[in-house]
């Protein structure tokens, strides 16, 4: 095994370091694997150390193959540095906000939320809410003032502030 290194690594390395377009690291990797593998076949291969060469060549090459093709078949890899700048908004956080709205917007009358609903969620002005709702544009006033009030003292209870 000594031997077939002393004969056949420096070469191997060269093609090897060309094949992966002049990356040491992953050359130095191809040509141990191919090693390697001679050494597990050693028992199979022939003793003359000058017919060995074309069987390493290909061995290499196709282990470099192999680890192009592995990089295409899984996504490019992203330095966890790169991902913390990009903030992922928690999902959780806005479901519990969005059901506890809710329950709050529950417990009011239905005048009021009707009003707010008209209002706020749908954007709408006093006078097109009063239109939809069939009151007078100042009831609709005095009860989004109500119904705020109602759904902040709502809320705080939840242990909502503003």
């Amino acid at each position: 095994m000594r031997a077939l290194y002393r004969e056949h690594a420096r070469p191997l390395y060269g093609m090897v370091l060309h094949l992966v377009g002049g990356d040491r690291q992953r050359a130095e990797d191809v040509v141990q694997e191919t090693l390697v593998r001679a050494w597990r076949h050693l028992d199979r291969l022939d003793t003359d150390h000058r017919d060995l060469r074309p069987w390493l060549a290909t061995v290499a090459r196709r282990i470099v193959i192999d680890g192009r093709r592995g990089q295409r078949a899984r996504p490019r890899e992203v330095p966890d540095g790169e991902l913390e700048r990009f903030p992922a908004e928690d999902e959780l956080d806005r479901v519990l906000r969005l059901m506890t709205l809710t329950d709050a917007l529950g417990s009011l009358s239905e005048a009021h939320r009707r009003a707010i609903t008209e209002t706020y969620l749908r954007g709408r002005t006093a006078a097109e809410a009063a239109t939809v709702l069939g009151v007078p544009p100042g009831t609709v006033r005095s009860r989004l003032y109500y119904a705020l009030r109602a759904l902040r003292l709502a809320l705080e209870e939840r242990g909502v502030t503003p």
